[in-house]
């Protein structure tokens, strides 16, 4: 995204000079996003779909620009190293896109006040007033720092506790979001634990992998400062997802050898603490016990082209697309000789009976991290913390080819891997029984 603002060698010193004060007041590990002196790395935007935005004419994104930052530049200035908005005009925004990150930031606002702050350019994590009567009904009696935004009923959408500071003082708001699991600490009280984060712009898809943050406002003044950010690795990702409720899953794999697993052993091999298909073997290797309702968690990387599988209550023999309930593709569905592949055969999808969102697979050769989630006909699929799946296979009524998945319906058989012939890995390979 282009940088509006044009700036002079002194505000750059100036930059520089705040982002150091301001990086003193920040957690070890953050950078600035606001430099205490002026509103460089940032530009107005209206709310706006991410996907659209990013789909319009160049010319005419550059225009609409434009005319964002002529209104920020009405609405929003820096007042003793505080970022201030006067509780009016578009919303600033960072220049960077971020993705997987932590953010933290303090705010001070005014009864009456509606304000929040957009992740990967979506609403909301809220702030309001929580004294103010007629939004009770809202449910701003309960409290700032949820995601108001989510659906009725949805997780997060109500913070577990009010945890506003008076009017007058300063709020401390910490955010973290893998994927689209948003965890939010407001003044060092959870309020959201590892929610889902719904996609405002488009509630059947995940959020977009990367935008900008937004600082939202209207109807009175707000003031922010030391705001900060760190952007969590894929590493660091995987863990956090991972540890989440951890010991609610059992092992399905010791990290040392086959022990627990049947079916094609001689085809795998343990390498460095994962499951490796040995190049140019493959089929069905299954672990103990049968399940009927489940939660498997697992890592998993992909040589360019690697192409594999998750095995979905499988009968222990034939093809497990088609005999088993299904399969999940584990495939580098970027790679050029898959470019014309069906959708239902691109990672994550139920191979041949229903497609998966694409684009949240991590660059070849990294781990990801993937939750599977089968619970009598339905499966639903979490990939580094975005949902690509959920669908509900007795409902399908075109198959790929219009072959027989006369599987389809079965309601227990075993997890595991199907090989096709490349040195696809798995570790990490966890299980949680649901109820029958």
């Amino acid at each position: 995204m282009t940088q509006a603002w044009h700036i002079p060698l002194l505000t750059v010193l100036a930059f520089i000079a705040g982002s150091i004060a301001c990086a003193a007041e920040l957690p070890e590990g953050f950078e600035p996003l606001f430099n205490g002196t002026d509103l460089a790395g940032w530009h107005g935007e209206a709310t706006m779909d991410p996907v659209a935005l990013a789909a319009m004419d160049p010319a005419e994104r550059e225009k609409k620009l434009a005319e964002w930052n002529a209104d920020a530049r009405e609405h929003w200035s820096v007042e003793s190293g505080e970022l201030v908005n006067d509780g009016h005009g578009v919303f600033l925004t960072t220049d960077k896109p971020y993705g997987d990150m932590e953010l933290v930031l303090e705010y001070k606002t005014v009864a009456r006040a509606d304000s929040g702050v957009y992740l990967r350019g979506t609403p909301q994590v809220q702030i309001w007033d929580f004294t103010e009567p007629e939004k009770f009904k809202l449910g701003a009696d309960q409290g700032s720092g949820a995601l108001w935004n989510n659906t009725e009923g949805a997780r997060g959408k109500y913070p577990f506790v009010l945890a506003d500071r008076p009017f007058g003082e300063w709020n401390k708001l910490r955010i973290r979001q893998v994927g689209a699991r948003t965890t939010v600490w407001l003044n060092d009280q959870l309020v959201v634990d590892n929610a889902t984060m719904e996609n405002f712009w488009d509630r059947a898809a995940p959020l977009v992998r990367s935008a900008p943050i937004q600082l939202q406002t209207h109807g009175g003044e707000i003031r922010w400062r030391n705001l900060g950010v760190r952007e969590i690795a894929a590493s660091e990702a995987n863990e956090l997802l991972s540890g989440y409720q951890s010991q609610a899953f059992e092992p399905l794999f010791n990290g040392k050898d086959l022990t627990g697993w049947h079916g094609a052993t001689d085809s795998y091999e343990v390498v460095d603490g994962a499951i490796r298909c040995k190049d140019g073997h493959g089929g069905l290797l299954l672990a103990d016990p049968e399940l009927k309702n489940f939660v498997a968690r697992v890592e998993f990387r992909l040589p360019p082209g690697g192409n594999n599988g998750l095995a979905i209550r499988s009968p222990g023999t034939g093809d497990t697309a088609y005999e088993g309930m299904c399969e999940l593709q584990v495939l580098d569905t970027d790679h050029p000789k898959y470019a014309s592949i069906d959708p239902r055969q691109t990672h994550g999808s139920a191979y041949g009976i229903a497609a998966a969102r694409q684009g949240y697979l991590r660059p070849t050769g990294e781990w990801n991290f993937q939750e599977v989630t089968v619970n009598g006909s339905r499966v639903k699929v979490e990939l580094n913390g975005s949902v690509i799946l959920d669908a509900d296979l007795a409902e399908a009524k075109e198959f790929m080819a219009d072959s027989p998945h006369p599987g389809i319906n079965r309601m227990s058989g075993y997890f595991g891997f199907a090989g096709h012939s490349d040195p696809v890995e798995f570790r990490n390979v966890s299980i949680k029984r649901l109820a029958d």
